[in-house]
């Protein structure tokens, strides 16, 4: 199970804000058919493999590129678990707030 925060945005558009662009991102991202929980620093993905992830973050990427965008800056943190099936977020918070309760 891979669990990814990604965040795309342009570079150089002489603008401060770029939400337009991020929008498309996530648009492109839902498209994908992946489980996304968009945030205010980036959106959380969850795919079976690394392809899937990556394939659907470059599709969001290309968006951006396809707005207009000449340069694009993409970070992405990712988390891949074999050792535990169907992990999803939420079982990832529920474990960090269970153990903070003891």
């Amino acid at each position: 199970m891979i669990i990814a925060e990604v965040s795309i945005f342009p570079l150089g558009m002489g603008m401060s804000s770029v939400s337009e662009y991020v929008k498309v991102a996530i648009r492109e991202l839902e498209a994908s058919g992946l489980k996304c929980t968009p945030g205010t620093m980036g959106t959380t993905i969850e795919a079976e493999t690394s392809d899937e992830a990556y394939a659907a973050i470059a599709r969001a990427q290309a968006a951006v590129f396809e707005l207009g965008a000449g340069r694009a800056y993409t970070v992405i943190k990712m988390d891949e678990r074999r050792d535990v099936e169907s992990r999803s977020v939420e079982d990832m918070m529920y474990s960090v707030r269970d153990r903070n309760a003891r």
